[in-house]
């Protein structure tokens, strides 16, 4: 059976972006799986249970939700040319910063109606409305910088990268860390919106170093369906050990829900299965899918006993 990992995304995700970049600069073999950049979602459903951020990864009957746990799954299932390291151990925060602050301000950059058509290029006018009204539900009580002061934040954010490439060829120094890619996936939804030029032209370093990032491709990619890979989820048998370690207020066996705390809300209700200080498992069983663990990162998610 073939074991690479499947990437449940879309193609004009940023953050799907940001794990296709890490698969090519590992060069590996994965299998992708298209899904709607909208809701209903309903194959993804059958694997989360609610949650729709995007992407998701799947190996077998795990499923992995959010880009900063798929990036240390994907790590660890290649350990050459390694993203966390002891010698950066601060990557990781960084990263957390640009998926959260730094991507906001790239998208409050592409409002203008030019950059919004380059984005939505190829929809009909049907799917952009479809797509805005399903980003106004999912966004709903989010509060975002304006664009003027997202234009000011990113230019300081810009100077900073600049002073850090300027002598070394990474953010963190001379070995590339989950930060880089966090960092790449934002400009390139704003390279996407055609406002690379305008935005970077100050910065030379970092121009070549998102050059760098964006030849690094995609790795070896095989498209399969969404049905392929629910039944591949169904008939894997077995899932990653995980347990639940003491003294952090839950048990084994506890009926739990898990939830975005920023955004994409929607709870997922399961059994636990595993839980440390940085991430937690769920166990739930679908018609389609079979018993599936989902698992997510503690930072950005809430967990709390259902009932």
């Amino acid at each position: 059976m073939n074991s690479s990992p499947i990437l449940h995304h879309f193609e004009a995700s940023p953050f799907a972006e940001k794990i296709r970049a890490i698969f090519g600069y590992k060069r590996m073999a994965w299998r992708s799986v298209l899904i709607p950049m909208a809701m209903p979602k309903p194959d993804v459903t059958a694997l989360t249970g609610g949650y729709r951020r995007t992407p998701i990864l799947q190996i077998g009957a795990d499923i992995y939700c959010d880009t900063a746990l798929i990036a240390q799954v994907v790590d660890r299932l290649q350990p050459d040319l390694p993203l966390a390291s002891n010698q950066h151990p601060l990557a990781p925060m960084v990263a957390a910063w640009a998926d959260s602050t730094l991507f906001w301000q790239s998208v409050m950059n592409t409002q203008s109606p030019e950059a919004r058509a380059r984005i939505f290029q190829g929809l009909t006018p049907q799917q952009v409305q479809q797509m805005r009204d399903d980003r106004a539900a999912f966004t709903s009580g989010l509060k975002r910088p304006s664009a003027t002061d997202a234009g000011a934040q990113m230019q300081s954010a810009l100077r900073r990268f600049e002073q850090a490439l300027t002598d070394q060829p990474w953010l963190m120094g001379q070995q590339a860390t989950v930060a880089d890619f966090s960092v790449y996936h934002g400009l390139w939804f704003i390279t996407r919106a055609g406002l690379a030029d305008s935005l970077l032209a100050p910065w030379p370093a970092v121009r070549a170093w998102y050059a760098r990032l964006a030849g690094l491709g995609h790795g070896s990619r095989t498209d399969i369906s969404s049905t392929e890979a629910i039944a591949l989820a169904a008939a894997a048998g077995n899932h990653a050990a995980v347990e639940v370690l003491p003294g952090l207020g839950y048990a084994a066996g506890d009926s739990v829900t898990v939830a975005a705390t920023d955004y994409g809300t929607e709870a997922v209700n399961g059994t636990l299965v595993g839980l440390d200080t940085d991430r937690m498992t769920l166990e739930r069983s679908d018609p389609r899918a079979g018993l599936v663990h989902v698992h997510f990162p503690r930072l950005g998610f809430e967990l709390l006993k259902a009932g």
